[in-house]
């Protein structure tokens, strides 16, 4: 396999870090909203919980994103 190759192919696996990423972020404020509908006296408690949650999970599709470009580009 040629070095070109390798880099898309290590470029397009870090592509899938990005769909994971959206993927959770999505599933984090899903499961927020179902679990404050079912008991909303204590939403207003986990909503520093839920934005340390999306700001992890989208800091790891901005790694992912970073290091795609970095491959392709190296």
């Amino acid at each position: 396999m040629e070095a070109e190759a390798a880099k898309f192919i290590g470029a397009g696996i870090a592509t899938i870090g990005m769909v994971g990423s959206a993927l959770a972020v999505g599933n984090i404020f899903g499961q927020f909203l179902a679990g404050a509908l079912r008991n909303p006296a204590a939403a207003a408690s986990q909503v520093g919980n839920l934005f340390v949650g999306a700001a992890l999970a989208e800091a790891l599709g901005i790694l992912a994103f970073v290091l795609g470009i970095l491959i392709w580009l190296g």
